[in-house]
């Protein structure tokens, strides 16, 4: 099985999702289909077929997360240097208008581009991999082709 790479923060926030959802969502959902069966005909029973469906994408998500949190490798970025890399922090700035972006690379599951996490597998992070400071790079996105100056690289 392939590994899935997180950072410690990464891993901690999947791991609590999951907790959460075995020990507070799943007996919430059980006691709500529990209740919603006294409440006499399933075949119309819209609060039933509700808590049913919510049920179901609770167990899919429990499922995914157990495979997530079973298969990751935690990858603490402090101990890593050198080129670009997973882990890395690295402010861009965009040779077109001059604008600084800084962004981290992450695993797929913790990537989130609002907040700078940027997924490992994306066409940003794919250009940047190997790369080091001062090196420029041109990523092709939907909106044409950029070209960023790699104004720093981190490792915190």
């Amino acid at each position: 099985m392939e590994k899935i790479p997180l950072t410690a923060r990464g891993f901690t926030k999947l791991d609590a999702e999951l907790k959460k959802l075995k020990s507070v969502e799943r007996p919430a959902i059980i006691a709500a289909i529990a209740e919603a069966r006294e409440h006499g005909d399933l075949s119309e029973n819209a609060e039933y077929h509700s808590a049913r469906e919510k049920q179901s994408f609770i167990e899919g998500r429990i499922k995914e997360l157990e495979g997530i949190v079973g298969r990751s490798e935690v990858i603490d970025p402090s101990r890593l240097s050198g080129a670009i890399k997973f882990g890395a922090t690295v402010v861009l700035v965009d040779e077109d208008t001059d604008e600084e972006k800084t962004f981290q690379i992450v695993g797929e599951q913790e990537a989130s581009i609002e907040d700078g996490l940027l997924n490992l597998k994306s066409p940003l992070a794919r250009a940047l991999i190997g790369k080091e400071e001062g090196e420029s790079v041109e990523v092709r996105t939907p909106g044409g082709v950029r070209s960023y100056e790699i104004r720093t690289v981190s490792f915190v």
